[in-house]
C-alpha cells in the first residue's frame, strides 16, 4: 500500500481546506490538536503547513500533493503539476501606498521617486512577485535598465539597485506606511484593510485562490496516480456540486415537453411516470446563477418543487483529462 503524503494550509485558508476535506471525506479526525490530521482514508497522510512553504515541499518531494495559494505557487517559481482550482481563498495581489501619495499607479510612482532621485522602499511577503512586476515595469528599465531591485531580509540582500528596496515582511504588512516604508506589494479580499490603514490601490498583480498542486514524479508512479485521481475526483466532486442545484419537479404529461426545452441540465434530465396518470417527476442538476432564470417557468408549467444542494458531482469522465494536461 502506498500511502499519498497530503499538505494542506495553517492560516487564512485553513478553515475553509477542512471544510472541503470534510465534505469530500466525512470524517476528518484531529484537527486543533495536532499539525498531523487523519482522513477516512488510511492511505493519506496529511500533515499542515504554512502555505509558504507548500509548493517547494511538494516540488521536493516531501509531499506528492497539497494546497496552498497560487500566489505562493508563484512566489515560490515551484516546479508543480496544478491539478484544480479549488475556487476559495479568492483574493487580489495588489500595490498600495498612503492615500495623500499624488500617485494614480506604479509607473507614476517609480518615476516620481526616480526624479526625485529618492529610495522607493516597499513592504511585501511576496519578494520575487514584487521585485519581478517591478523590473518588467517599462519606466523602471528607462531610469534602471534591467538591474534587480534590491530585497533585503534580516539575513540575507540581494539586488543591485539600492534605489527601489524590497523589504520581506512578517505581516500586518498594511501597517508599515507611512513611516517605515512608501508602498506595500499585499493581497487584499475586499481592499476594507487597505481603506482602515489610510491606503489606496494602485495596481493589481494579479489574482489568486486555492490550488490542488502535485509533485510531477508522484505521478508518474502508477500506484500514487491512481490514489491522486481519487483525490481529485473528491475534491472536484465538492466544488462542482457548490456551483449545482439538484432540482425535482412534478409536471403534467402535456406541459413535459414545454418544461424540458426551458430545462437546463448536467447531462439530460430524469424522467419518470408518477402513480397518478398523465403526471411525470422530473429531476436534474443545474447551475445555481440558472436557478432564479427558470423558476417563473417552474411556477407556471409545474408543482411539488423540491430543490437540494448537492454534496458531491463526480465528474469522472474528465479526469484522465486533468491529469494529463
Amino acid at each position: 500500500m502506498a500511502t499519498v503524503k497530503f499538505a494542506i494550509p495553517k492560516g487564512s485558508i485553513e478553515d475553509a481546506t477542512f471544510k472541503i476535506l470534510e465534505e469530500a471525506w466525512q470524517t476528518v479526525r484531529g484537527r486543533g490538536r495536532t499539525y498531523r490530521v487523519k482522513l477516512s482514508d488510511p492511505e493519506i497522510e496529511v500533515k499542515i503547513l504554512r502555505p509558504q512553504e507548500i509548493p517547494t515541499y511538494v516540488q521536493e518531494g516531501f509531499y506528492d500533493i497539497g494546497i496552498t495559494g497560487k500566489d505562493w505557487i508563484i512566489e515560490a517559481t515551484a516546479d508543480v503539476k496544478i491539478l484544480l482550482d479549488l475556487e476559495y481563498g479568492q483574493v487580489n495581489q495588489v500595490v498600495a501606498i498612503p492615500e495623500n501619495f499624488e500617485y494614480n499607479n506604479l509607473t507614476e510612482l517609480i518615476e516620481g521617486f526616480a526624479k526625485q532621485k529618492r529610495t522607493l522602499r516597499i513592504s511585501s511577503e511576496y519578494l520575487t512577485t514584487t521585485s519581478a512586476h517591478i523590473r518588467s515595469n517599462k519606466v523602471y528599465q528607462k531610469y534602471y535598465g534591467d538591474i534587480r531591485p534590491m530585497i533585503i531580509t534580516p539575513w540575507l540582500r540581494v539586488g543591485e539597485n539600492k534605489m527601489v528596496e524590497i523589504f520581506l515582511s512578517f505581516g500586518a504588512t498594511e501597517a508599515k506606511p507611512p513611516e517605515d516604508v512608501d508602498a506595500i506589494c499585499d493581497i487584499t479580499e475586499t481592499g476594507t484593510t487597505l481603506v482602515q490603514n489610510n491606503l489606496k490601490l494602485i495596481e493589481t498583480l494579479g489574482h489568486s485562490s486555492a490550488h490542488l498542486i502535485a509533485n510531477k514524479k508522484s505521478l508518474e508512479d502508477k500506484v500514487k496516480a491512481e490514489k491522486i485521481a481519487d483525490i481529485i475526483a473528491l475534491i472536484k466532486g465538492v466544488v462542482e456540486a457548490r456551483k449545482k442545484l439538484h432540482i425535482f419537479v412534478n409536471v403534467k404529461e402535456e406541459n413535459l415537453q414545454k418544461l424540458l426545452d426551458s430545462l437546463p441540465a448536467l447531462k439530460r434530465p430524469t424522467i419518470s411516470k408518477l402513480s397518478e396518470e398523465g403526471w411525470f417527476g422530473v429531476n436534474t442538476v443545474i447551475d445555481k446563477n440558472e436557478y432564479i432564470k427558470i423558476v417563473p417557468k417552474l411556477r407556471e408549467m409545474a408543482q411539488g418543487l423540491v430543490v437540494i444542494q448537492p454534496k458531491q458531482i463526480l465528474p469522472l469522465e474528465e479526469l484522465k483529462q486533468v491529469m494529463n494536461k
